[in-house]
């Protein structure tokens, strides 16, 4: 059955235009011209896609966009913006909206739109297996984290930009992949990129890409991420260490769903979604002028904030079994059981470093474990205290009353620190040596020879 769509607006031309693509592209199409003629055929068929414009004769497209979400919510509904009309775009997408397009249309953009909400249509059946693998990769039965895996089943079926908080460690780019997996995009590229692992002066380059010879090193044309994510999805973790700069024309890639390679001369037409996230706060960062504040209301339509462990600590249990069944199947060994004591402790513990702190205390554990269960004693824990953003400082260290081998203490408490140093500054390798008042050079071979790479 060819797919079905509505398209509501009062101007004869745009009508046209809108019947001509989407009848090319194989859409069976029925038009209003108002709300109340649009309820009417809603009532009567179920359609794939609803195409409206902003400005309607009896109302606003927001509201229909709020009713279609109350009495329709498996139909996609796309915004027909005016040029420049980015506020009442984002507002459209705050209210539900799919999508939207501006005026004049751009014919790609367009069909790149309806073809998006069509497989949308299409994997609705599917939605109810993908919640279950999203069960099963995001763990938790707390009210917390139920509540994180029901916003991403409703922005998997949205293209709106998700910006997703939380401190780090959390889990941001698990999220961020669950939304990918469960939206229309699932078969595109997923493309992850720490922004601020880039180096400066290459990041226009590897947003956007370049041409052969646009600057030193240049030998061949290279695509940048922008290209690589066409179709699907393009999270940029660690968004606020962008620089200013780059902070403009990623602005403008967003808004024009286009990007011109460094020394191309035209734009090239990319349709990616946008998921950002970041440990900083990134309000206190427009305040200080650190990040653009246009660009924070694009990024941000939808913010998901991951709770931190402390939050949802009776999750640890959970998540504890599962990550030592993991650590047992790559080390090709016995899966240990852990005691009642042993969770009691992970109970009790804060958990600076959220779930990425409670593998590593696990892994160590599963190193000091004598027998085939893990004990509290084979627990080494750490009580850090943030002192300012993004560094801590180790107060207590316990160690196990079965270690015995002063070589076996020395590199377990010198994987420690190494791992509080590479955590504190979200593995910048550069800026943990430092920390830890060693070469770079020093750095990379303590990391090969202590597995931790």
């Amino acid at each position: 059955m060819r797919p079905q769509a509505l398209i509501i607006d009062d101007e004869p031309d745009i009508l046209d235009l809108l019947l001509m693509t989407l009848e090319t592209m194989g859409v069976d199409c029925r038009t209003a011209e108002n709300i109340a003629q649009a309820h009417k055929a809603l009532q009567e068929q179920v359609f794939d896609i609803c195409l409206t414009d902003m400005r309607l004769p009896d109302g606003d497209g927001i509201d229909l966009v709020k009713i279609m979400q109350r009495d329709y919510p498996q139909t996609p509904v796309a915004m027909i913006t005016a040029h420049g009309s980015m506020e009442l775009a984002v507002e459209a997408l705050k209210a539900g909206a799919f999508d939207f397009v501006s005026k004049p249309l751009k014919l790609k953009v367009l069909r790149d739109l309806v073809e998006t909400a069509i497989r949308l249509s299409k994997k609705t059946d599917n939605s109810l297996t993908e919640q279950t693998v999203a069960d099963k990769k995001l763990l938790g039965e707390t009210a917390a984290i139920r509540d994180v895996k029901n916003k991403i089943a409703k922005l998997a079926r949205s293209q709106a930009p998700v910006y997703i908080s939380g401190e780090s460690g959390t889990g941001k780019e698990l999220v961020a992949r669950l939304i990918h997996e469960q939206s229309a995009r699932s078969e595109a590229a997923f493309i992850p990129v720490n922004c601020g692992a880039i180096p400066a002066d290459l990041v226009e380059s590897e947003f956007f890409g370049h041409k052969k010879g646009s600057f030193t090193g240049a030998i061949a044309d290279k695509e940048g991420l922008f290209q690589a994510a066409n179709k699907g999805t393009l999270f940029l973790d660690e968004i606020a260490d962008l620089p200013l700069a780059i902070q403009v024309k990623l602005l403008r890639a967003i808004q024009e769903k286009a990007v011109r390679p460094v020394g191309g001369n035209e734009e090239i037409a990319v349709d990616v979604r946008i998921l950002c996230a970041t440990h900083n706060n990134l309000a206190e960062k427009v305040r200080q002028g650190q990040f653009r504040e246009d660009l924070y209301y694009r990024v941000n339509v939808i913010e998901l904030n991951v709770p931190p462990l402390r939050e949802r600590k009776e999750d640890i249990a959970i998540l504890a079994k599962h990550i030592i069944d993991q650590m047992a199947e790559r080390h090709q060994r016995e899966i240990p059981s852990i005691s009642d004591d042993a969770l009691t402790v992970l109970s009790q513990h804060s958990f600076p470093g959220n779930v990425r702190e409670l593998e590593n205390v696990l892994e160590r554990a599963m190193t000091w474990m004598e027998g085939d269960e893990i004990t509290a004693d084979d627990l080494v824990l750490t009580e850090t205290t943030v002192a300012s953003e993004g560094s801590a400082t180790m107060e207590e260290s316990k160690i196990p009353p079965s270690a015995i081998n002063l070589g076996g203490q020395l590199e377990d408490q010198e994987r420690l620190l190494i791992t509080q140093a590479l955590e504190s500054t979200r593995w910048n390798k550069t800026a943990a040596a430092k920390k830890l008042g060693i070469t770079f050079r020093a750095l990379r071979y303590k990391l090969k020879k202590l597995n931790l790479e």
